[in-house]
């Protein structure tokens, strides 16, 4: 493994260890005195600094020293968890992911935060800082004889180290030098399952030692040395209580295995070792590899190995799977045009055929599949430091963190999720004041929440201020000149408009009690991943953006329907049940809308060709064929095809990317025949249903008047 390889390892390792210390110190602000949860932050810190040490990362060690410095106190009950040290942890946390950033990608970090940062870490370790050690003058008692001196131990320690001890960049000369701070130590290297030359896989641990130390220190003071590689080895200690002269034996460290510098890594790392790590982002924990301290109650077993991909890799794997299962979707369609006697062998072995091409499939989506957790993690920092800018209270609650979601959706979130995040507490928060006269907790909420419905991602954004203010947002509208003077706007509409691009300006936002900071922005990144947003607000109550995502990028389960004489997808997730209704069961309502009897309860109908321009209404009133779907906005609703004639997986092509955005379709699909076939999204189809012939013809004039 060349040093490089090992290098990137450690940052990988690192977003690990700092995923640990948000979800740490967040466990902290509910609980400051579980020192569970005080330990874990403690050794998320220190694991940072000493693999941070290995690559003479001087500035990252530095940090980090000072941060577990005062984090000890905490763990040693010396110092109590209030408000402000809590909020000078989360800064410190916050920086110390900046200087592992500025390590990995060789940049710069500004030196008056990192300044400022550690003068008020260094005030909660008395004067003189971190350098100030505790000192004391013993009180001398005249006894009449001369007293005691303190007792002294000699402490025989057997440490073998573990593989996964320098994997994870622990270095037994740092332990050998802790344990020389307490006393006399003698150190003596065991050669004896050193193999022969042709042999060695300098990726093993193949050395182990024998110390001697005598110390006036207890047993205690000499595992709490070895706790951050609790797991990663064998130890043993033996103790002798009768008084021992010092060791006079020399310190021979032997041969230390340790990371070394980048240009002899290839000389001291096997090839394989990049690969396969340990899970756990907490390398203190108890499933580590090897056998637990003597005295732990934690039952040593062994890790879930795990593989590090590049991503590219696995982009053209999940291609090539794309085009298996549209060869798939092809054979079926040659076989069924041969009209060939029934040969009951062909088709199991055909059907055999797509269910592997599905496993397959299917497979490989669990590997791009990850936890929104992180991106979450991510934005409690974007709500601390929009808070402190705006001199207002915020704290954020997550929801639903641990949803699975596409790593490629998780990467491309990350931006528009800051923008709504930070307009929320800017635009949406109250100041405190204005807050407690409203009766309101002057500290303000941001709920972040993730779930699946429907075959699809629900992400929302929401607050607890004041919600919107539609008259002034309208207001700032017809004085931008996006709409006309005299149009008459549906709630919904007015909402919208802060998705226009150029609706305003920071200086100018600042002036509304709503929001509107450059969300076009989000709505296009949403957008470009399939998926649609939405708002819903309550003056008083707060306000509520919902993101609507595709599970996936790439393949979906769906119908093959037929509207007019078109071949479309819909997505199966999204449906809860077909109906061939009897023609009575059909009622027409007003002049041009219908409705359905379905188990005592009246169901709007929707007809697809329609609302896509593909029919004049001629179908309305006949039975046909419905599919009941259910939308967030509107509810239960039959949309009406002309037929349904198959059940497949299909792959996703976007539309965006290579044509245009069309209202009520999200994607397309290449059918086995070769032809193109749209990809159907009823939330929209619906939204389009739904919206009167003169607000589309008001949209439409909003729209020339915009770009003319």
């Amino acid at each position: 493994m060349s040093g490089n390889s090992i290098r990137d390892t450690f940052f990988e390792e690192c977003e690990e260890l700092l995923e640990a210390l948000v979800e740490g110190l967040s466990g902290m602000e509910e609980a400051p005195g579980d020192m569970e949860i005080v330990n874990a932050v403690f050794r998320a810190v220190h694991s940072i600094k000493g693999g941070a040490g290995a690559f003479g990362l001087d500035r990252l060690v530095g940090f980090a020293h000072t941060f577990e410095t005062v984090m000890d106190k905490v763990r040693g009950q010396e110092l109590a968890v209030d408000e402000s040290l809590m909020g000078l942890f989360h800064r410190a946390g916050d920086f110390l992911s900046d200087l592992v950033t500025a390590a990995r990608d060789e940049s710069d970090v500004n030196d008056e935060t990192e300044a400022g940062l550690i003068k008020e870490l260094e005030a909660y370790l008395g004067p003189g800082g971190e350098e100030t050690e505790f000192m004391f003058e013993a009180l001398t008692l005249d006894m009449g004889d001369e007293a005691p001196q303190p007792t002294r131990r000699r402490f025989d320690i057997a440490f073998r180290p573990t593989r996964a001890l320098y994997e994870n960049g622990h270095e037994p000369l740092l332990l050998f030098d802790s344990l020389a701070d307490l006393g006399d130590l003698s150190v003596t290297a065991d050669l004896s399952a050193l193999p022969d030359f042709n042999k060695f896989d300098p990726s093993d641990a193949v050395l182990s030692w024998r110390l001697s130390l005598v110390t006036a220190e207890s047993e205690t003071t000499l595992h709490e040395i070895f706790e951050f590689v609790e797991g990663l080895c064998t130890l043993d200690i033996d103790t002798t209580d009768e008084p021992a002269e010092a060791a006079t034996a020399p310190l021979d460290l032997g041969p230390v295995m340790r990371p070394a510098p980048p240009d002899v890594d290839d000389m001291l790392a096997g090839d394989d070792a990049e690969d396969a790590m340990a899970e756990s982002p907490d390398r203190g924990a108890s499933d580590r590899p090897a056998t637990s301290l003597p005295g732990s109650s934690k039952d040593a077993r062994g890790p879930k190995p795990t593989l590090r991909v590049d991503l590219d890799r696995v982009d053209r794997l999940i291609n090539t799977v794309g085009e298996l299962i549209i060869n798939q979707a092809m054979i079926s369609q040659r076989i069924e045009e041969l009209d060939l006697p029934t040969v009951a062998h062909l088709t199991n072995e055909l059907e055999a055929y797509k269910l592997l091409a599905r496993d397959i499939q299917e497979g490989v989506m669990a590997i791009r599949a990850q936890p929104v957790k992180p991106l979450f993690q991510r934005m409690s920092r974007i709500v601390r430091e929009a808070s402190d800018a705006t001199g207002k209270k915020a704290k954020m609650v997550t929801v639903g963190d641990s949803t699975e979601v596409d790593k490629t959706v998780i990467e491309r979130l990350a931006d528009p999720l800051t923008h709504m995040i930070r307009n929320a507490v800017d635009h949406g928060l109250e100041k405190p004041d204005i807050r407690k006269a409203a009766g309101k907790d002057v500290t303000g909420t941001i709920r972040l929440s993730a779930a699946h419905r429907s075959g699809s991602v629900f992400i929302e954004v929401s607050d607890d201020g004041a919600g919107l203010n539609r008259e002034r947002i309208l207001q700032k509208a017809i004085e931008k000149q996006l709409v006309a003077a005299d149009v008459e706007l549906s709630e919904p509409e007015i909402d919208n408009l802060l998705f226009l691009p150029g609706f305003s300006t920071a200086s100018q936002v600042s002036n509304l009690s709503g929001r509107g900071v450059g969300m076009d922005v989000v709505k296009n990144a949403v957008s470009a991943l399939g998926g649609r947003v939405s708002i819903s607000s309550t003056p008083g109550k707060g306000t509520t953006f919902t993101i609507v995502l595709p599970l996936t990028l790439a393949v979906m389960d769906g119908f093959v329907i037929s509207v007019a004489d078109q071949t479309m997808v819909i997505p199966i997730a999204s449906i809860l049940e077909t109906i061939r209704p009897r023609a009575k069961d059909i009622h027409i309502v007003g002049t041009d809308s219908e409705v359905i009897s379905l188990r005592g309860s009246y169901v709007p109908i929707v007809d697809v060709a329609e609302n896509l321009g593909l029919g004049d209404g001629a179908e309305r009133g006949n039975a046909g064929t419905l599919l009941l779907v259910s939308t967030e906005t509107h509810g239960l609703t039959a949309l009406r095809v002309s037929g349904i004639h198959d059940q497949r997986q299909v792959v996703i092509k976007s539309l965006e990317s290579n044509y245009t955005a069309i209202p009520g379709v999200s994607a397309a699909t290449i059918l086995g025949d070769g032809k193109i076939a749209l990809i159907l999204d009823p939330e929209e189809l619906i939204k389009l249903a739904h919206t009167p012939v003169h607000e589309t013809a008001s949209q439409q004039a909003r729209m020339e008047l915009r770009h003319g």
